[in-house]
């Protein structure tokens, strides 16, 4: 079996040409503080030849600036302090694959852009093992702890497993797609979840190893982050997404990664339509 490796994580802080207008509606703004873990690829990683910060995200954030005429300033966290970092100021907004949950609407507003769904996976020298999801009740199954798929699983495996008089399926949690990656290579596991927006390109770099499992047990929308007392800056992004689309840019980014099947049909604020 080939190792596994997680392809191009990193940290780094970048900019973009300064702008010479304020957003429109946002008094002063002519700089945004956008919060990323750039450890999340296609989404935002760091090329580990040239240290460019790459992905999706990054690449939609840059043409929102564009079309709004403003700079982006990248501002680096974990992704358990984003939230934390983005309600006590120090940043303007989140933009890192961060899920629209209800639970993370009490404290901030989400302008959505894509969405995505939990998924099963193993590696390929067990796939006999695992040919439906179901075949993971009783099973070891590891994910990032600080996501929503802990949780995810668990609802699962209560309506799947519980339900059919099958053992509950074992949730891990661990500190990222690396880690479940090795722990699955070692045995500690038996298989892992992952977002069905990521796993394709894990399955890229790490050719003939990884094998998924049936179709995403969830669907939910990703998100850029705002706190709810910036109303103003939440509906100028909501506006230039919109005009992204219309013009066929966002489609374009979404099919430079591969991301079509997960691409929206119009903007959506806290999962509702704007129109």
């Amino acid at each position: 079996m080939k190792g596994f490796i997680v392809g191009a994580a990193g940290l780094v802080a970048a900019g973009v040409a300064h702008s010479q207008e304020a957003l429109p509606g946002t008094g002063n703004v002519k700089k945004v503080a956008v919060l990323i873990t750039p450890s999340y690829p296609p989404m935002e990683y760091k090329d580990p030849a040239t240290d460019e910060l790459l992905g999706l995200d990054i690449d939609l954030q840059l043409a929102l600036a564009k079309r709004m005429n403003i700079e982006v300033e990248w501002s680096e966290s974990s992704f358990e302090q984003l939230i934390p970092s983005l309600v006590s100021g120090r940043g303007s907004l989140i933009h890192s694959g961060m899920s629209d949950l209800p639970k993370r609407r009490g404290a901030l507003d989400f302008v959505d852009y894509m969405q995505s769904g939990a998924q099963f996976f193993t590696s390929m020298a067990r796939r006999g093992e695992f040919r439906t999801t179901s075949d993971f009740c009783g099973k070891r199954v590891g994910m990032p702890k600080a996501t929503s798929f802990p949780e995810d699983v668990r609802r699962w495996s209560a309506e799947n497993c519980t339900a059919a008089g099958k053992p509950d399926i074992i949730v891990l949690g661990t500190e990222g797609a690396s880690d479940t990656l090795t722990q699955l290579k070692q045995g500690r596991i038996d298989g892992g979840v992952q977002g069905s927006e990521t796993l394709p390109y894990i399955m890229s770099q790490n050719e003939g190893a990884l094998e998924r499992v049936g179709t995403p047990m969830t669907s939910v929308m990703q998100g850029m982050a705002f706190r709810k007392e910036d109303a103003e800056l939440r509906k100028a992004y909501a506006d230039a997404l919109n005009s992204l689309m219309d013009s066929g840019e966002y489609a374009a980014i979404f099919k430079k990664w591969d991301q079509q099947d997960n691409a929206l049909d119009g903007v959506y604020v806290n999962g509702e339509p704007t129109e």
